[in-house]
């Protein structure tokens, strides 16, 4: 009987490769595995409010406007972009709007609200992905593991001192620093691998603390959401880990915020 904590590692090496093609060979290769990842997050996402074989329509809606949305960045075409985010705005409100308009007194305009909310949560996130160099996003993903992996085995061998337990019980200070050490690590190694050589070590540590935080709160965002529907896992896609979302979660608010961070800093020549 193989253990949750050896699943765990197993999985993260069964995805090593998948992840390491999209890194280097980049392109269509690169879209592939994004919009894999977007419509697999999607289907959790939508799958904790939605139960299963309802909303159709709506969740099919989702998925091709996350796809529309991610070949218009492969593209650049931002107006397109938004276009998109317009357009599934509106026919998921007019679709509220008829259904009212029938009197159909379940109508709710909640509905529109999720399926907008997670084409922004996934496609609209993982889209900076497409715009990054081979070592940015090596710089990115290994931020967010390091936060993960420090956090979770600092806090499993000394952590004592809770974090927010009505959000996440298990997360303490201590591992939240033995994250943050981590990330410190991979971020300086990446400096000076192959980092900008006029960036400082001050810039370096800063964009540590921005991604380690931003990966925390990534995590806690889908921690509370998910008690907040009742569910422990948001699938179970990877063994070990639950569902795709649990593992990227984290991902989720460090590519926006390294994506920012890079405008104001040169960290890559």
């Amino acid at each position: 009987m193989i253990s949750s904590h050896h699943k765990r590692i197993l999985t993260s090496l069964l995805l090593l490769p998948v992840l390491a093609g999209g890194l280097f060979m980049g392109g269509w290769f690169l879209f592939a595995l994004i919009l894999a990842a977007s419509t697999l997050g999607m289907r959790e996402f939508y799958g904790m409010f939605w139960e299963r074989g309802t909303r159709q329509s709506f969740k099919l809606l989702g998925y091709a406007a996350g796809a529309a949305l991610l070949l218009a960045a492969m593209y650049n075409s931002y107006g397109w972009m938004l276009g998109i985010l317009v357009g599934t705005f509106w026919v998921g409100s007019l679709t509220f709007l008829g259904s009212y308009g029938r009197g159909k007194d379940n109508a709710c305009f909640r509905e529109t609200q999720i399926l907008v909310l997670g084409v922004m949560y996934l496609p609209l996130t993982l889209h900076f992905a497409l715009g990054m160099h081979p070592e940015e996003l090596l710089l990115v993903l290994g931020a967010a593991f390091a936060s993960d992996t420090g956090g979770y085995y600092a806090g499993t061998l000394c952590g004592k001192r809770r974090i927010w337990p009505r959000v996440s019980p298990k997360k303490s200070w201590e591992g939240s620093i033995g994250g943050f050490i981590l990330c410190a690590a991979i971020c300086m190694l990446a400096g000076v691998t192959f980092g900008n050589p006029e960036t400082t070590i001050w810039a370096w540590l800063l964009l540590a603390l921005l991604l380690n935080v931003a990966s925390q709160m990534g995590d806690f965002f889908e921690s509370a959401l998910k008690r907040t529907q009742g569910v422990k896992d948001s699938g179970s896609a990877l063994p070990g880990h639950g569902g795709l979302l649990d593992r990227i979660d984290s991902l989720l608010l460090v590519l926006p915020v390294y994506a920012a961070a890079r405008c104001v800093v040169p960290f890559f020549l």
